[in-house]
């Protein structure tokens, strides 16, 4: 099989660059774009990522190419139709891999992470958990080896998308090109999504397509400035608890009612055995009364 270079590694000086470049348009425009202990946050976040990384995507890996010995068809690698399929099949796992892990409890509790900074820049983007391949998350690509994506092409794939939408979360760019906002994934489209308003929660769940929200019903446009964080803010900057908070507070849930373990597991983000906390969509059809 062919190896594939680790391109989010050598993209570090890159993200290091764009994120000086933002800072000084941030200072020259005098928006509060940044708050030093929250960048200092995310950039732990993602250096802890990285550092879980050299283990977990061993093991993705190694699961990737068990599964390839199976595999359905031959996709050559040397075929540039082959890397189009890939790239949506990609996206296309990515946008029900994020969707799901808005709506499933288990595996909020590792994305929350990404969306507990209350400001919404490049640093943010690197706001990314620890624990997402160690429960599981991979396996929304596991179907890719199976089809006959060779598991290196899968894995290549999936940091191209995260390389993509690194550049997405800033504020510094508006509305881009109206043939661009319909297909592709913008800054407009994912501040959205990062938003804790009503009107904003559990949309925009797309990777580098908008066009997945728009077929199945998440999309939704930019009309006002997004409140950024979660609907329940942490309230700390200490990376570990950050990176832990939501699996916390879901044991605890768990031990006020062990025989609800299996909902609050499963059910939405909010969902509690006695009512006292709601789910998004409980919230939003409350709100449209």
């Amino acid at each position: 099989m062919t190896h594939f270079p680790d391109i989010l590694v050598n993209a570090i000086p890159a993200f290091i660059l764009l994120m000086a470049v933002e800072f000084f348009y941030a200072y020259q425009t005098k928006k509060e774009l940044f708050e030093a202990k929250d960048t200092a946050t995310s950039i732990s976040l993602g250096l802890g990522n990285l550092a879980m990384a050299v283990v977990t995507k061993s093991i993705l890996l190694l699961v990737y190419v068990w599964v390839y010995q199976y595999h359905i068809f031959n996709l050559p690698v040397s075929a540039w139709w082959t890397w189009a399929l890939c790239f949506l099949a990609d996206d296309f796992s990515y946008y029900w891999f994020h969707r799901i892990s808005h709506e499933v409890r288990f595996f909020w509790a590792s994305h929350a992470v990404h969306h507990s900074s209350q400001k919404y820049n490049l640093a943010a983007a690197l706001r990314q958990n620890w624990t997402g391949n160690i429960t599981g998350t991979f396996l929304f690509w596991v179907w890719m080896p199976l089809l006959g994506f060779q598991p290196g092409m899968v894995l290549l794939m999936q940091s191209i998308s995260l390389l993509y939408q690194y550049w997405i979360h800033t504020e510094a760019i508006q509305r881009l090109p109206r043939w661009f906002e319909f297909i592709f994934n913008t800054p407009s489209h994912h501040r959205v999504h990062h938003g804790s308003d009503l009107l904003y929660l559990d949309k925009n769940h797309a990777g580098t397509l908008i066009i997945w929200d728009r077929i199945f019903g998440t999309y939704q446009e930019e009309i006002f400035r997004p409140t950024y964080g979660l609907t329940k803010n942490v309230e700390t900057f200490h990376p570990v608890k950050v990176a832990f908070h939501e699996w916390i507070r879901m044991a605890n849930d768990i031990k006020r009612s062990p025989k609800h373990t299996w909902q609050y597991l499963t059910k939405a983000p909010g969902w509690s055995h006695d009512g006292s906390t709601q789910t998004t969509k409980m919230m939003q059809k409350k709100g449209n009364r």
